[in-house]
């Protein structure tokens, strides 16, 4: 019997790749070359997608008198309909394309960039934020959403990490980015923040121009793949369901009925909240520390570098060994080792170790948040499940920014202890969730080893 059960897990893990060595033979697809198909949609699939977040990078400006809570509030205004939207714009994407709905959303988002850096008042800067809140929720989940249907699981978390990175590349050369454009200040009349926003939205519009020329559609609807590549990637993927297949409130409802989609909203809402304190707060924190605001932005980029190479060494072992949660887990280890330090250890005598920790913080959240996604939405299957899947995970971690935008007030520097220990919280938070979580697909993964049919369908990831 335990022989038996060996050989019904071994089967599970290896059976999609025997199957398509067979349908290589069986169905004449022998003369696709795999690796050559595989370069092929890295090409199409992710530059654009590089390019449309690194366009989407913003500021808040200081010059428009705001007090007290305020700037906190022209923060927080962005996430209420960014959350509320999420699940509503992947159906849209579903039904109108993605070509069409992902261009359109970058295109509004750049012409309100661009309006805010005309905005008079605070009014007038809630609006703004309100609606390119609006904008970014058809956005990032959906790219997560159109990128699961092109790669296997052992090939996906290279390329989600990729494109998750492109926020670290903004975080870490946004304000180098407006160092430079600060130099604009007073040019045609205009405040250099107010530059920078119409520059951003100016190539942010650009962006979304060519994302309608360049944004591909689901493996079913490429028409720059042949009828053989077509066919091919689509059995090798599973994605050969239409992404015509409806979704109704009841489908809502069954999905949220179930435990694991909890774990993992959780688990992203927890990861966000560190993750959103680091991209608002990390230049207030280091100048905190001391240094002037030349050397505060020069020392902004070391952390997300040191995030960006944990991501990318993650990613290429995850998919190597084709398992996530060990490398979350260490990110996570790494974020409270981090923390622990901010919160213990104080003072201008301690500068270099407080630095330190901010690295370790930044690699225990940006570095492992593509790691996240693609671990949740990768074990989903088909439109109905990923469509839904994505904006739920998305929307809900996205309340983690929220919280962030008030946790790192004036009043508390330099120490800011109140804030570091909210993360410290949510860190722990996310340890139980992904545990959580782990425990229903290792529980998913003994049932389907158990089942000889369920044995021949693709393996969840643990």
């Amino acid at each position: 019997m335990a022989a038996r059960k060996a050989d019904i897990t071994t089967y599970n893990s290896e059976t999609r790749d025997r199957v398509f060595s067979t349908l290589h033979l069986d169905t004449g697809l022998s003369s696709v070359n795999e690796t050559k198909l595989l370069r092929k949609i890295d090409l199409h699939v992710l530059p654009i997608f590089v390019n449309v977040s690194n366009a989407l990078t913003l500021g808040l400006p200081a010059e428009l008198g705001l007090e007290g809570q305020q700037p906190n509030i022209a923060l927080t205004i962005f996430f209420v309909p960014y959350v509320i939207f999420e699940i509503p714009s992947n159906f849209l994407m579903k039904k109108l394309s993605p070509r069409v709905w992902l261009s359109g959303c970058i295109l509004c988002f750049g012409i309100i960039m661009v309006a805010q850096g005309f905005v008079k008042n605070y009014g007038g800067l809630l609006a703004t934020r309100f609606f390119l809140g609006l904008c970014e929720a058809g956005i990032f989940p959906g790219s997560f959403y159109l990128i699961s249907f092109w790669y296997k699981k052992e090939e996906a978390q290279k390329r989600f990490t990729i494109y998750w990175s492109t926020t670290i590349f903004a975080g870490a050369f946004g304000g180098l980015l407006a160092s430079a454009i600060a130099n604009m200040n007073g040019i045609r009349g205009l405040a250099s923040w107010r530059w920078i926003f119409i520059l951003e939205g100016i190539a942010t519009v650009l962006v979304g121009i060519a994302s309608f020329l360049c944004i591909t559609d689901f493996p079913r609807e490429a028409k720059w793949l042949s009828h053989e590549e077509r066919e091919f990637l689509m059995k090798k993927t599973g994605a050969d369901e239409s992404r015509t297949a409806s979704i109704t409130i009841k489908d809502v409802l069954a999905f949220l009925a179930k435990p694991k989609h909890w774990f993992a909203a959780l688990m992203y809402f927890s990861l966000l909240v560190p993750t959103y304190s680091i991209v608002y707060f990390l230049p207030t924190i280091i100048q905190a520390l001391g240094y002037t605001t030349v050397q505060t932005q020069l020392h902004s980029v070391p952390p997300f570098a040191a995030a960006f190479g944990f991501a990318i060494v993650g990613a290429y072992l995850s998919d190597k060994f084709r398992i996530r949660s060990p490398f979350i887990f260490l990110g996570l280890a790494l974020s409270v080792a981090g923390l622990a330090i901010l919160i213990s250890v104080r003072g201008a005598a301690h500068f270099s170790a407080e630095y330190a920790a901010l690295c370790l913080v930044a690699m225990g959240s940006f570095g492992i948040g593509g790691n996240i996604v693609c671990w949740y939405v990768m074990n989903l299957r088909g439109h109905v499940e990923r469509s839904i899947g994505s904006a739920w995970m998305i929307g809900f971690g996205n309340m983690g920014g929220i919280v962030a935008t008030f946790l790192f007030e004036r009043k508390d520097a330099p120490y800011y202890r109140s804030g570091y220990s909210v993360c410290l919280a949510m860190a722990a938070l996310c340890i139980a969730s992904a545990a959580g979580y782990g425990l229903v697909i290792w529980r998913q993964r003994r049932e389907m080893a158990k089942d000889e049919r369920l044995a021949e369908e693709e393996p969840v990831y643990l």
